[in-house]
């Protein structure tokens, strides 16, 4: 005999889940007994948020779902922020919660939500465990539903009384690879004829380019197409550096320097492009042609209406187009010579002595390997890092353009971190996103983790501060006050830093990247370059179409 608890987790070992990110309640208790007597790793959080963004990042940097645990209730309710944002981004995840037993009601409706219905909408499924020896099948199929077609969360409740049930040992189902359909001829034909026509063609990455199987095949496209590229802020870093074809990241919709190719361009080959994105340029009657390449066919928007599509597996479609228009496009490089520009402008006062976004980005760079990571949390920053931060592999820099959710830095460096110990990882938090989930810092330390925590420190929400001022709103409603972050974080046990003189910020990075452990830095920022460079300078360069 065996119990509904040992069977969950035989399934999930039987899936490959080497860690599960959480925090126990009384309902799931088994659960956590079962798991003491497996080779899963329980990690503890500090807040199930925190557990659900690692989780999610799981997902994010390997393709296979990452797993998080809470009880029911407030524990489950505080996964949503996370299972939003995985399901925005596309990152497989498996939720699992508990709840209270469904064969009595001792305790009545004390704490009880119904939480698979709260889920649904923000996951791929939710789904209550009602027979323990379900449980086999329903995990197989939730992971498999959780790689599939566009990847996303998928949750599953198990009851306390159904976790703790004794039934027969039930065989588990091995699981199998997924293997997408190539797209078809015709429409590859289709898109090849108009991309070996195109007079000055443009190739666009986006979100769904980044997953981890596609980076190989779309680095091996772009050198074969010889076309020029620019991506979407979550298509950053889908390909390997060194092409010489990059033309920029599209952090803003329109009118920015990237927008002088952009607009230029006749067709415009959008691989990967997923619609959660805040549009990467706007699309109008009169606009170039685009050609949607994905895994899932376009979705239709205002701003987003391709002509033409190749939709199935990604790697290999794109391996039939290339053997389609390679040497075969004539003007394939004629938007080139606007890439020196383009990222001249981008390099602009990023040398002077001051806490300017653009030069907190240079030294950045600076400090950080090419297999460097940096998770970003969310603020005006992430517009500084997706313009001008260069990326020479794939996935080294984790941003969120779908959610946007602030607090996700921290966790996501964190997960970064344990998946790859050996390579240098820093979470760039505003003052606001971090102290959303900080308390993760001791578990951060509590994990022995190597990692640096970054805080650009301005005593306020300072992207819609910026906005509040860009509408022409008063200056309220957006400032606080903040703990002195060196002492803050040795209170966790970290090592605390601040830095107040612009020439010691990267040599305080490396002092802290090569004594290892947990680091956190706080500098000041001066983001009067907001307005200067996104706003007057952009206004002066690509003044509004008012026709």
């Amino acid at each position: 005999m065996t119990k509904g608890s040992d069977l969950l987790v035989a399934a999930l070992e039987n899936e490959g889940v080497e860690r599960i990110f959480g925090i126990p309640g009384e309902e799931n208790l088994d659960v956590v007994e079962s798991l003491r007597h497996s080779s899963i790793q329980l990690v503890v959080t500090r807040h199930e948020q925190a557990a659900a963004f690692m989780a999610a990042t799981y997902g994010r940097l390997t393709g296979k779902p990452g797993v998080c645990l809470s009880t029911l209730g407030p524990g489950a309710l505080n996964f949503t922020t996370g299972a939003a944002y995985a399901f925005l981004g596309a990152m497989p995840m498996i939720i699992l919660t508990g709840q209270k037993g469904i064969r009595s009601s001792r305790q009545a409706q004390f704490q009880i939500v119904d939480i698979v219905n709260t889920m649904k909408p923000l996951t791929k499924s939710a789904r209550q465990i009602v027979s323990p020896t379900t449980i086999p099948t329903l995990v197989r199929d939730a992971f498999r539903m959780a790689q599939e077609g566009r990847p996303g969360p998928v949750h599953l409740e198990l009851p306390e009384d159904i976790a703790a049930m004794e039934c027969e040992a039930v065989p588990l189902v091995p699981p199998h690879a997924l293997e997408p359909p190539v797209a078809g001829a015709e429409s590859v034909e289709r898109a090849a004829a108009l991309i070996r026509a195109a007079e000055r063609p443009l190739v666009m990455l986006g979100a769904a380019a980044s997953r981890p199987a596609s980076s190989e095949a779309l680095s091996r496209f772009v050198l074969r197409a010889g076309i020029p590229f620019f991506t979407t802020q979550m298509g950053k870093g889908a390909v390997a550096g060194g092409s010489g074809l990059y033309m920029g990241t599209a952090a803003l919709s329109e009118r920015d320097y990237v927008h002088g190719a952009i607009d230029r361009a006749d067709v415009i080959v959008a691989i990967g492009h997923d619609t959660i994105e805040k549009p990467p340029f706007v699309m109008r009657p009169g606009s170039p042609t685009v050609i949607h390449v994905g895994y899932q066919p376009a979705s239709v928007e205002q701003v987003y209406f391709p002509q033409a599509e190749v939709v199935g597996d990604m790697g290999r479609s794109l391996a039939l187009l290339a053997d389609r228009i390679e040497g075969k496009v004539p003007n394939a490089k004629a938007l080139l010579p606007l890439r020196e520009g383009i990222l001249a402008h981008l390099a602009d006062r990023a040398g002077e002595d001051r806490f300017t976004p653009q030069r907190i980005v240079r030294d950045v760079r600076a400090v950080m390997p090419s297999d460097g990571i940096v998770a970003l949390d969310n603020g005006i920053y992430k517009i500084w890092f997706a313009r001008n931060y260069r990326t020479q592999v794939a996935n080294t820099l984790l941003l969120d353009n779908a959610l946007a959710t602030m607090g996700a830095g921290l966790p996501s460096a964190m997960m970064a971190s344990m998946l790859y110990p050996d390579r240098r990882v820093l979470a760039v938090c505003g003052d606001g996103g971090f102290m959303m989930n900080d308390q993760e810092m001791e578990t951060a330390v509590r994990l022995k983790l190597n990692l640096v925590v970054l805080i650009l420190q301005d005593n306020a929400y300072g992207m819609i501060r910026w906005k509040q001022a860009v509408d022409g709103f008063a200056d309220y409603g957006m400032t606080f006050g903040n703990p002195d972050f060196g002492l803050y974080a040795r209170a966790f046990g970290c090592q605390g830093h601040r830095v107040d003189d612009i020439a010691q910020f990267a040599p305080t990075l490396e002092s802290a990247f090569q004594a290892g452990g947990v680091h956190l830095v706080s500098v000041p920022i001066d983001y009067s370059e907001n307005e200067r460079v996104l706003v007057n300078e952009l206004r002066e360069a690509f003044p509004p179409n008012l026709s």
